[in-house]
């Protein structure tokens, strides 16, 4: 009988994941109570939540077949450059070029054509990114580009 590989696989990720930072938390930090709250309890609650969330994906797809997952190259290598994209242009292109120009790469792959649809993805996406992060959360990322 064939499983359903990436059921299986993603949620004992997921599980794994939840584990770790469950000990982490329980190793490192102290819980506290529940009317006093430690700095380990969060992490600890939101790890064994994910260890759970995690089981209920891979349990099932012991029993359920699936066909064989198929490795598309260009899809791994587009969201991998995006990442990149990402992670190295930053500073240089500020939060909004940043995730623009990820959100581009990471849609070249995709089976629709035509461009308008991508950009007008990236600029929905990027204006998202600025509001989370920069205005709602307040975090000190620039979001413009550095101009030399």
């Amino acid at each position: 009988m064939q499983r359903d590989w990436p059921d299986l696989l993603g949620g004992l990720t997921l599980a794994a994941l939840g584990a770790v930072a469950a000990v982490w938390a329980l190793v490192h930090y102290d819980l506290g109570s529940l009317r006093q709250m430690g700095p380990g309890f969060f992490p600890a609650v939101l790890g064994a939540v994910l260890l759970a969330l995690g089981l209920i994906v891979a349990l099932p797809a012991l029993r359920r077949a699936a066909p064989q997952p198929r490795i598309e190259v260009g899809v791994v290598v587009a969201v991998l450059a995006a990442i990149l994209i990402f992670g190295l242009g930053l500073f240089y292109l500020g939060l909004a070029g940043a995730t623009a120009a990820a959100v581009l790469v990471a849609t070249l792959p995709a089976p629709r054509p035509g461009w308008r649809w991508r950009v007008a993805l990236a600029i929905v996406v990027a204006a998202l990114t600025v509001l989370v992060f920069s205005i709602g959360l307040q975090m000190t990322l620039p979001l413009w580009p550095r101009l030399p």
